[in-house]
């Protein structure tokens, strides 16, 4: 059963977390959602996506610009910046983003083989800072990556 959530009392984007309470320290305010933000805005249906799978902990989407014929963004609702910004709190956050994976890899038949990526900032190729688990499956992938 979900868990109830609350409105961003401070009202950025209407987002929606399950952290509480909110502290305005320069650390929450980069966690919270921001209003510049691409992933907070579509979270916060101001930018349409073809949406997955969506629960009270992350939403999920296909990717604008594939690279197989399964290519979904796993996000949490929650705005963490990127994997060299999340703390020991993020770690259940982010095991559950695995998680949705292998759910999601079931539900679309790929699990004869799938990758799951996080990409660490821009030389990475990530280009939207908040954190998102690429799943990537449907066809033969090759080794090394990149």
């Amino acid at each position: 059963m979900p868990l109830a959530m609350e409105k961003d009392p401070f009202g950025a984007l209407g987002c929606w977390s399950t952290r509480r309470p909110y502290n305005l320290t320069p650390r929450t305010q980069l966690r919270s959602c921001m209003s510049d933000c691409l992933f907070c805005k579509i979270i916060a249906g101001q930018i349409p996506s073809k949406k997955v799978y969506e629960d009270e902990k992350v939403f999920v989407f296909q990717d604008i610009n594939p690279q197989a014929p399964v290519h979904f963004l796993i996000i949490p609702r929650e705005h963490i910046v990127g994997l060299k910004e999340a703390t020991e709190k993020d770690a259940e956050i982010i095991g559950y983003c695995q998680l949705i994976a292998a759910k999601l890899g079931r539900e679309y038949k790929i699990e004869d083989g799938y990758r799951t990526v996080l990409n660490v900032g821009p030389k990475s190729g990530q280009s939207v800072f908040h954190l998102h688990l690429h799943l990537i499956g449907g066809r033969d992938m090759t080794w090394p990556p990149g």
